[in-house]
């Protein structure tokens, strides 16, 4: 990526406003994420985004950084592994300057989507450190195609889940795996019975859940109640997307989401940790705006529904 170090221009009084509301949210970054016992204030949590999605404006980190900034996000969740927004060769150079830029607009990085399903995942460790050395806190794991047989194949990734719990307690940060199960393919852990059985036994501070209830909805219906109990205790991190039923991601306040009950089951939990805001829909309009602008638009207003949720 090329990336300028260019003197920003003077920010209007809305992006103004919206900086320091990041600043003071970022706070809640570094004291850590955590469920608490504690019922923390819906507002106070910060609300970051998924980055894949300004993979498809390619835009540079000072670019990114701005967008984040625009939308009045606190910050984003970025995906470090093959074709992403850092590949995992150039972790080491590109993450530090990334977070620099973000830095400089009092946003953080204090999540991360990886590719890493064991410590022989190449450039495992070079970004486990680099990951701790911006703040950030937890990792996403790797998605790992289902087997015909679950069951033996959840011993062999928890047996490998074992060296790579060790290697995050020695580093200090955590991973996180997430029921991601899109259509057309078969991931293990996008039941959430599969998901209990993989992280069932590890300390959630180094392997934890993030559990998305967007695809939580799809595959489970209403029954996703009972095992969001069950993977409680294991719960990291959150995230957020807007889905019909039926399985299609919708523009966030057009699904099904919101009549769920999740985010008062959420606050119920004590949860408070940054959330993190999926774009899973054609923000585009089938390429027919596919501009910044448009993306800021979508960003912003997809923040907002999503903030209004979180303090319903």
């Amino acid at each position: 990526m090329n990336v300028a170090d260019h003197t920003r221009p003077r920010c209007s009084r809305r992006e103004f406003m919206h900086r320091s509301v990041a600043a003071s949210a970022t706070l809640a970054f570094w004291s850590g994420p955590q469920l608490s016992g504690a019922e923390p204030a819906a507002a106070s949590l910060p609300v970051v985004v998924f980055s894949k999605v300004y993979q498809t404006l390619k835009l540079n980190f000072e670019d990114a950084a701005g967008v984040t900034a625009e939308a009045g996000l606190n910050g984003i969740d970025c995906p470090v592994r093959p074709d992403g927004e850092i590949l995992p060769e150039k972790v080491t150079t590109d993450l530090p300057r990334y977070a620099e830029f973000l830095r400089r607009r009092n946003l953080g990085i204090p999540l991360l989507t990886t590719a890493i399903t064991s410590t022989a995942t190449p450039h495992t460790e070079d970004i486990l450190r680099a990951a701790k050395n911006v703040g950030v806190r937890f990792y996403r794991l790797g998605f790992i195609l289902r087997d015909n047989d679950v069951k033996a194949q959840v011993r062999q990734v928890k047996a490998a889940l074992k060296d790579l719990a060790a290697l995050n307690k020695q580093i200090g940060i955590g991973a996180v795996m997430q029921n991601h199960s899109p259509a057309g393919k078969r991931y293990l852990g996008g039941d959430l019975s599969e998901l209990y059985d993989l992280v069932n036994g590890f300390e959630p501070a180094w392997i934890g859940v993030a559990f998305d209830i967007g695809h939580a909805l799809v595959v489970h219906g209403d029954d996703w109640r009972g095992w969001f109990e069950k993977l409680r205790p294991h719960l990291k991190v959150a995230y957020v997307k807007d889905v019909k039923r039926d399985g299609g991601w919708v523009p966030f306040g057009t699904g099904d989401i919101e009549k769920t009950g999740y985010f008062k089951v959420l606050k119920e939990a004590g949860y408070h940790a940054p959330v993190s805001m999926h774009i899973e829909f054609d923000w585009t309009r089938q390429g027919k705006a596919t501009t910044r602008a448009a993306l800021v638009k979508a960003l912003r207003e997809s923040a907002e529904v999503l903030r209004s949720w979180l303090q319903s």
